[in-house]
């Protein structure tokens, strides 16, 4: 494994920046003590800063030479709405927040790369590193998008990487093509009229329109999607009632629907809406649907080359994955990459071996109360970033 001396010398300095950041969670679009934090320290390393793209977004833009090259950096910001059960030192501060995704690592991972790259200048064109808000829950490279990020900081390519428990430490896994799937988030808000369960003539009972309609959407998945294209439809939240012998007015379902494609994504989306509103018709109950979208994540071919061959000159090819499965997860980044080409790549994080005493009882996954960041992956991943904006902007791999 061939990471950058000096990028392993500073180790402990990158750490305790992650470790800082896990210990001091935020929220979508409420990462202010976080952009502030990314922000000095870009300004500390005499990187060019920008700020209030996305709300609390953080942009940093570094030049060399006279190249025209230039590529895109990112780095998504905020923690998750759930209570850390570690009890180490850098546990999260704030009660029901938690960095439970590694959006920590990421940031300390960019900002290690950012520190070698404002110091050694070894490179001819320009970098421009994105901090991106609300990818959880807020689609903040969407916004950022909107608001003309790739405007008014010009990027060839864009490039995202995401640490990745249960792949060995220290490995990559890419592919070209969709990488992650696209999300359809929905709620369902059905209206009828309450009764008392003993009498529920007297009534329109919501409870089993929603009951119907849970069955139902199921039959899409299995009846009108094409059986080749991944799917998948869960209604993870059922809500209604307060009495065992009332039959509410009210009920709300939501969940999230998977795909690859925005066709599938469509297709489902559609059938949701006529099974929601005819089942709640032959209920005599009124229903509302609402959805927000996320489009897949999709590598482009050429890009994803082009970051394969630097995965493989800073370790063994045996441990780059260049066909690795793809995940139902989402990610906002797919909002950049549909505005310019690139990649998005995961770095292996193991399996939670690394977690100190302290730790949860819970496994060291994505999403999960007892997750942490691996720090032993924090030097390889500053380290492809480096080697990834060098040998893009001089326009060959190493």
């Amino acid at each position: 494994m061939k990471v950058i001396p000096e990028i392993q010398a500073a180790q402990e300095e990158i750490k305790a920046l992650r470790r800082w950041l896990h210990a001091h969670p935020e929220l979508s679009f409420q990462e202010t003590q976080t952009s502030d934090l990314v922000a000095k320290t870009l300004e500390g390393y005499g990187i060019e800063v920008h700020r209030g793209l996305g709300r609390t977004g953080v942009v940093g833009v570094l030049r060399s030479g006279r190249g025209d090259r230039a590529i895109g950096l990112r780095a998504d910001m905020d923690a998750l709405p759930m209570h850390e059960l570690n009890t180490f030192a850098h546990r999260s501060q704030y009660p029901g927040k938690m960095h439970a995704c590694g959006h920590d690592g990421h940031m300390a991972m960019l900002l290690g790369a950012a520190r070698h790259l404002a110091r050694t200048r070894d490179f001819d064109g320009t970098i421009v590193f994105i901090f991106s808000p609300a990818e959880e829950n807020g689609a903040g490279a969407k916004v950022m998008v909107d608001e003309g990020i790739f405007k008014r900081f010009r990027v060839d390519a864009v490039f995202g990487l995401h640490n990745w428990p249960g792949s060995p430490v220290n490995t990559f896994g890419v592919r070209p093509g969709p990488i992650l799937a696209g999300a359809v988030d929905f709620e369902i808000r059905i209206v009828g009229v309450g009764s008392h369960a003993a009498l529920p003539h007297n009534g329109k009972d919501p409870i089993l329109t929603g009951a119907q309609i849970v069955t139902a959407l199921q039959g899409i998945i299995t009846r009108n999607k094409n059986p080749l294209d991944t799917a998948v439809l869960s209604v993870a939240q059922f809500h209604g009632g307060e009495a065992r012998n009332v039959i509410p007015e009210v009920v709300t379902l939501a969940g999230t629907v998977r795909a690859f494609k925005d066709a599938t994504l469509e297709l489902i989306e559609s059938r949701m809406r006529t099974i929601v509103e005819n089942i709640a018709l032959a209920h005599e109950c009124q229903a509302e649907l609402k959805t927000k979208r996320c489009p897949p994540t999709v590598n482009a071919p050429n890009e994803t080359r082009f970051a394969t061959e630097v995965m493989k000159s800073i370790i063994d090819e045996t441990k780059v994955d260049v066909d690795v499965e793809p995940t139902t997860g989402c990610e906002d980044f797919s909002y950049m990459l549909q505005a310019r080409p690139g990649t998005f790549a995961f770095l292996g994080a193991g399996n939670g071996e690394h977690r100190e005493q302290g730790h949860g009882p819970g496994p060291c996954e994505l999403h999960n109360t007892s997750y942490d960041f691996n720090d032993e992956i924090l030097t390889l991943g500053s380290t492809y970033w480096v080697e990834l904006s060098r040998n893009w902007l001089r326009g060959r791999a190493a």
